[in-house]
């Protein structure tokens, strides 16, 4: 059995190993940032709220994908106050397809807490008191919206920082890794600048330090770096290999007389609650010949997961939490994102 990555020591290593004046560092950080930063509409039109809700988003989800729902999301609910009178229904919608639907429920917790507050939170501590808000969002938050000096980690961060210092420490995972990188990270941090540094430092993870083939050529920072400066930049960090757990389920799909036959889960599951799904083999008798419409694959977290969908029958009684949608009703419920996917392409008649 491998040893237990050491963190302990890793902190006193990474914050010793970093050029002696980081103002240099952060001199071209900035430079670079100012100068070619995405236009992204949190940046563009920036208030308290955007940034929020952006960093609730952000949250297990690229950029690109998170920019629509961020539009529709202001288009409904523009602030605070909005969001907190919002119905729980209207919120999950809303959200619907991006996944990890927690984050959506606790944003919207978060909203009814803030508009309770006599003035917004002021630190990075009183931020982590609000529902859905941990370690690194309210330090986005704090440093992004209100300028306050606290430093982000986040998995960008910690590939930047231990290719700048050639840390070849292992960590069992990345949140190992940024609990070991976070004297670094403020060292590093720029306080006259702290939202324009820290958002630099996910820029340029997100565009330039990729974890796989680095654009060191074009590197703004690549003088301080020295994992790219001995040309070994994707030894770094050093995380033990996420091991996957396969995962098969099979589905049923049935249509009758305009309705689709989907299972609905109970409002008081921990994941998805009330959200409707098609029904799986947990729920519903689906005959082993069956004939198969679709085989779909995805993958959440540390599961890969394959998913039969087979055409059964409509079934004499209906089983618990299962229930018929009009097929003209369809968006107005909340499917997740596979789900509503799957419903789009699979045959009605």
């Amino acid at each position: 059995m491998a040893p237990e990555p050491i963190i302990a020591p890793a902190i006193a290593l990474v914050a010793n190993t970093f050029p002696d004046n980081p103002s240099d560092f952060q001199r071209d950080l900035l430079t670079w940032y100012r100068a070619h930063r995405r236009k992204l509409p949190w940046r563009e039109t920036p208030s308290l709220y955007r940034t929020v809700v952006s960093e609730f988003m952000l949250q297990q989800t690229q950029i690109k994908t998170a920019l629509p729902y961020f539009e529709r999301w202001m288009d409904t609910l523009p602030d605070f106050s909005a969001l907190a009178a919002a119905e729980e229904t209207t919120v999950l919608k809303l959200w619907e397809g991006l996944g990890y639907y927690s984050r959506a429920r606790n944003l919207h917790k978060m909203a009814q807490s803030f508009v309770a507050l006599p003035h917004p939170p002021q630190s990075r501590e009183e931020w982590q008191k609000l529902p859905g808000i941990g370690p690194y969002a309210s330090a986005a938050i704090a440093s992004i919206a209100q300028e306050l000096p606290v430093a982000c980690v986040d998995g960008n961060v910690v590939r930047i920082l231990s290719r700048l210092t050639a840390n070849g420490t292992p960590f069992r995972d990345s949140a190992s890794a940024s609990k070991a990188f976070t004297g670094l990270a403020d060292q590093v941090l720029n306080h006259d600048h702290p939202g324009d540094h820290n958002q630099a430092m996910m820029e340029l993870g997100a565009t330039v330090c990729h974890r796989r083939s680095p654009l060191c050529t074009i590197c703004p920072v690549h003088r301080h770096c020295s994992a790219g400066q001995a040309g070994d930049p994707e030894s770094y960090p050093r995380l033990e290999k996420l091991k996957f757990e396969n995962v098969a389920i099979t589905r049923a799909w049935c249509v009758k007389q305009q309705r689709l036959l989907l299972h609905q889960i109970p409002k008081e599951a921990k994941r998805l609650a009330g959200q409707f799904e098609l029904p799986s083999a947990d729920q519903i008798t689906i005959p082993e010949n069956a004939p198969i419409l679709a085989t779909k694959k995805r993958g959440i977290t540390r599961y890969r997961i394959t998913e039969t969908i087979k055409q059964i029958n409509p079934p004499k009684s209906l089983p618990a939490n299962l229930v018929w949608i009009a097929l003209t009703d369809l968006e107005s419920i909340t499917l997740s994102g596979p789900h509503r996917r799957w419903v789009k392409e699979l045959p009605k008649g």
